[in-house]
């Protein structure tokens, strides 16, 4: 048998290593569990002591991987010095081999970046120290650094070898790097895009809900939002044309100009003229849906005006205290497709106990066994929910959708209402 695998040797010492490296780190994309695993690989039988350095773009740190314990993860954040052992074969991609003499850590000091694991490895001189390059498309992500104590040495094949273990090892870095990359940005974009906390409006109930579709789970293409202060409040609810990554960038501008827009001017015409112009001049293919009521109380506050205006989405509809529905008659262009857009405001009174309901079409259009749910059974719903508050209005309308979906996939589907009166 070859030292550090169970495979008989065929064409040299290390021939099956080097196989089972490339087997053993295949398809995993864990990062820290892809150093450990080739580390554990290569020590004691390729190596006696070895770690593993990998700079972090993010961070501009130097974290080490392995020592003494193969588990450890060191992280360094002194600049390395391109002119020493460790900084050539980084800058270079060269391998860099390193004799340790009995009484003189230079070696050490050029190749190993931190004082604990530099004093682990000089217990293993006279040593001798390899430094190989990992590199993947065409750049040096890492450096492999092994250690052979006991007069052991690097024969030029075993430097050799180091080389092909490194190579194998550093696709599978890579891609490990890459994933966890790629899932940094998902999980920063996605708390971008999470729907605000609801304030407390002065005279007011609200409440809303999201459900994303469920191939883009947290990155839904409805969102809703709140701006104002005192006895002046907008309340927005949209959707975004297309799914996916691209419109979650989509929804954040647009989320981001409304509110701009929104601080200087909260009349729902001017706030979507000028979401519009933005998503204009922007010269976007998507386009956006968006409705924006404005909410503000009357003499004793017994009543509210809402001034209504929408972007080619859904208009609100009111349900009355006394179980009366009302749909409100505001029509617009969706946002972002012609230049020049004026929008026009429709105003309603809403009375104590009254609740108007802003809804995305992923309500109306949700396809059940024989047709979309329909204007018509949300109307047919709502009468049974006057006066019940703007929580249980939600939750009504939420799970009536998703019985009548009976499993089927869906569209985003988003809710918001107001009810005035505490």
């Amino acid at each position: 048998m070859q030292p550090g695998t169970d495979a008989p040797a065929t064409t040299g010492p290390w021939t099956g290593l080097t196989e089972r490296v490339t087997g053993e780190l295949a398809g995993s994309l864990n990062l820290r569990r892809t150093a450990l695993r080739l580390l554990d690989l290569l020590c004691p039988a390729f190596a006696d002591w070895a770690v593993l350095a990998l700079p972090e773009l993010r961070s501009g740190r130097l974290v080490l991987h392995g020592g003494a314990e193969l588990t450890a993860t060191t992280p360094v954040t002194v600049r390395v010095d391109p002119d020493t052992g460790l900084g050539r074969v980084l800058s270079s991609g060269r391998t860099e081999v390193l004799h340790v003499a009995e009484e003189d850590g230079t070696a050490l000091d050029a190749m190993i970046p931190h004082p604990r694991l530099r004093e682990e490895a000089a217990e293993l001189r006279p040593a001798d120290i390899v430094g190989v390059a990992l590199t993947a498309r065409g750049t040096t992500i890492g450096v492999l650094v092994l250690v052979r104590g006991s007069n052991r040495g690097f024969p030029a094949e075993d430097v050799e070898t180091a080389e092909r273990l490194a190579a194998r090892a550093a696709l599978a870095i890579d891609s490990a790097q890459l994933y966890e990359d790629r899932t940094h940005v998902a999980s920063v974009l996605q708390a971008g895009l999470r729907p605000p906390e609801l304030p407390e409006l002065p005279g007011a109930r609200i409440a809303a809900r999201i459900r994303s579709a469920a191939e883009h789970l947290d990155l839904s293409g409805d969102f809703y939002d709140v701006h104002g202060a005192g006895d002046d409040w907008l309340l927005v609810l949209g959707d975004v044309c297309g799914k996916g990554v691209e419109a979650a960038v989509l929804t954040g501008r647009t989320r981001q100009s409304i509110r701009t827009a929104a601080y200087f001017d909260r009349r729902p015409s001017q706030v979507l003229t000028a979401l519009n112009t933005v998503l204009y001049e922007a010269e976007s293919s998507r386009f956006v849906a968006v409705v924006c009521v404005r909410l503000r109380p009357i003499g004793d506050g017994s009543s509210a005006v809402a001034s209504v205006a929408v972007a080619g989405h859904p208009p609100p509809v009111i349900i009355r205290a006394g179980g009366s529905i009302e749909q409100i008659e505001a029509v617009g262009t969706v946002a972002g497709v012609l230049p020049d857009l004026a929008y026009r405001e429709v105003d309603v009174r809403l009375h104590l106990g009254d609740t108007m309901l802003l809804f995305t079409d992923g309500i109306y259009e949700a396809r059940g066994a024989d047709d979309f749910y329909g204007m018509g059974r949300l109307v047919e719903l709502l009468p049974a929910y006057a006066g019940a508050g703007p929580e249980p209005v939600c939750e009504a309308v939420e799970q009536d959708v998703h019985e009548y979906l009976g499993g089927r996939p869906h569209d985003d589907m988003a809710l918001f209402a107001v009810s005035w009166g505490r």
